[in-house]
């Protein structure tokens, strides 16, 4: 019996009869041979871990554009924050802490430059439309390793694909990330609001910070407590009726105040200026695409998604660079 297999064992003898057991597994896209030291599940975090996708989410932004500041998360941050928020619910409910980890640092692989602004942007011109926890799965599937994909299990895309609030995964783990999720971009949201000085700690309405708490702190270990307290024993991941209801309203004083706010819509107009001409250019100089994009391109509506693909794929900077290269005139001294 090798160390994997080992783990498997420990895997049946001490997780939730509720948990997904490595060993359970539905499998990859592709057979292979399995790790002598990993379950497939470790193998899977390890190989989001290592990608190029996962490195580029330090330089996409989570809320704020090009933010002056050393402390304002990322989206690479937002995920590290989910993925440990994720584990610790996941731990305390005996349930299997390393599909949860896979499933939180693989989530917003597929996220574009500039946030959500950059998602609807590509969502408006691509005629297929544009999710960023589908296209979180073709980057880990179809697009990383040079078009080769990370094969990852069915138990991890499903998490990935599922996270949003209008799905639900099919595992507890990817359960508890979609509500990790949430917790992770309501509250580190608020903070970097403080600290851009667009909002005020006092200005939160007191009808949810005297449920959840007045400081960071507080409110994610009032959520965290809450999912675990009443998950623990049941096949299946909830909050208290009061907690949830207090988090929906913080969320919606979120989206009035900070992320559907004026001055943030008007900055969401130069990003539509920046990658909606990005995207016309692309798709009518398909050759200037990464080789593997081009290799998958066999009708106009491949074109459409190659675009979409190598855009998706671009951090904030590069975007930038790309436009300022392609559209900004170059002035040379003359001699």
């Amino acid at each position: 019996m090798n160390i994997r297999q080992k783990q498997e064992q420990t895997e049946l003898r001490l997780l939730s009869p509720y948990a997904t057991r490595s060993m359970d597994t539905k499998g990859r896209r592709k057979p292979e041979m399995e790790c002598e030291i990993r379950t497939c599940f470790q193998r899977d975090r390890d190989r989001i871990l290592h990608c190029k996708a996962f490195r580029r989410l330090k330089d996409k932004t989570q809320v704020f554009l090009s933010p002056v500041g050393d402390h304002y998360r990322t989206r690479l941050m937002h995920t590290l924050e989910v993925s440990q928020n994720a584990r610790t619910i996941a731990k305390a409910l005996d349930l299997n802490e390393s599909l949860t980890e896979a499933i939180a640092l693989g989530h917003d692989l597929g996220h574009t430059p500039f946030g959500h602004a950059g998602e609807r942007v590509l969502n408006e011109m691509n005629p297929n439309g544009f999710k960023h926890n589908r296209q979180s799965v073709r980057v880990a599937q179809y697009l990383e390793k040079n078009g080769e994909g990370l094969n990852l299990t069915w138990e991890v895309l499903d998490g990935m694909e599922n996270h949003s609030m209008k799905s639900m995964p099919h595992t507890l783990e990817g359960k508890i990330v979609r509500l990790a999720d949430k917790i992770a971009y309501i509250n580190h949201d608020i903070d970097d609001s403080v600290r851009a000085k667009v909002l005020r700690e006092e200005d939160l309405p007191r009808e949810y910070t005297d449920v959840l708490g007045t400081t960071y702190r507080e409110r994610i270990n009032t959520m965290v407590l809450d999912i675990v307290k009443h998950s623990e024993g049941i096949n299946d991941i909830v909050m208290s009726q009061e907690i949830r209801d207090a988090m929906t309203g913080l969320r919606s004083f979120m989206f009035q105040r900070v992320y559907e706010e004026p001055n943030t819509k008007k900055e969401e107009e130069k990003i539509k200026n920046i990658i909606g001409p990005l995207y016309e250019y692309y798709l009518h100089h398909i050759d200037e695409l990464p080789v593997y994009n081009q290799k998958m391109i066999n009708t106009r509506e491949d074109r459409e998604q190659a675009v979409c693909d190598y855009i998706a794929g671009m951090t904030d900077h590069f975007a930038i660079e790309q436009y300022t290269d392609i559209f900004i005139p170059k002035f040379f001294m003359q001699k």
